[in-house]
């Protein structure tokens, strides 16, 4: 049982799958909903200091490099780009707008890409951990109900009569 929450928990550390895809994993594994939703928010959580402290030096050190210059001008240029889009119809609702993007379950939003966004954004520390915590509990409600209503209809479209 330790075994299935360290591994959901590892599952909603990893940028892109996030908390989108542990949910689904932990709840397949019959893990509890409850404890899941908030294994997997502190496993989305823990990486977003990092993520906003150094993913933007680690980017602009690396821009010119040979080997990892081209992946790190590709997503200095993504996230400003998304950045300033999502600056530019949010106005003064930047967080709101943020906590919105981190918290839709879509591809390429979450809390990685949030978070480098609000960094490349210099937005303040606190809007940006606040805007991401409210963008993965919406995300973990979301995908907590889907995925559990997607296990109740499986089950009950293969219920043995």
């Amino acid at each position: 049982m330790i075994k299935n929450y360290l591994l959901v928990f590892l599952i909603s550390m990893f940028p892109l799958i996030e908390l989108r895809g542990a949910i689904p994993v932990g709840l397949g594994l019959g893990l509890p909903i409850l404890p899941t939703y908030l294994v997997c928010v502190v496993g989305n959580m823990i990486p977003v200091p990092f993520i906003y402290l150094f993913a933007r030096k680690f980017l602009i050190w690396g821009y010119h490099k040979p080997v990892i210059g081209p992946f790190c001008r590709f997503c200095i240029n993504k996230g400003e780009k998304g950045g300033r889009a999502l600056e530019a119809k949010a106005g003064r609702g930047l967080v709101v707008a943020l906590l919105l993007f981190v918290g839709i379950p879509l591809p390429g939003t979450g809390a990685w890409t949030g978070t480098l966004a609000g960094s490349i954004l210099d937005m303040k520390f606190k809007d940006v951990l606040i805007a991401c915590m409210g963008g993965v509990l919406l995300a973990g409600i979301i995908m907590g109900l889907a995925s559990a209503g997607l296990l109740g209809a499986v089950s009950t479209l293969f219920a043995v009569k």
